[in-house]
């Protein structure tokens, strides 16, 4: 299965623009807030990975 690298750059009401970095991309992706972990704020570190995303220690 795939695995991505995010970092949450900007929180918009129900919805957060999440920024690749595992690899070199300006292009956002916009993720519904209910997809995520409830304790994101802008910063957070997240993984994506079987379906789910998940906050990165």
């Amino acid at each position: 299965m795939n695995r991505f690298e995010y970092i949450v750059v900007e929180i918009d009401g129900d919805y957060a623009h999440l920024k690749r970095t595992d690899i070199e991309s300006e292009e956002m992706k916009l993720v519904a807030r209910a997809l995520l972990p409830p304790e994101i704020t802008e910063g957070t570190r997240l993984l994506y990975e079987w379906m789910s995303y998940s906050v990165m220690e």
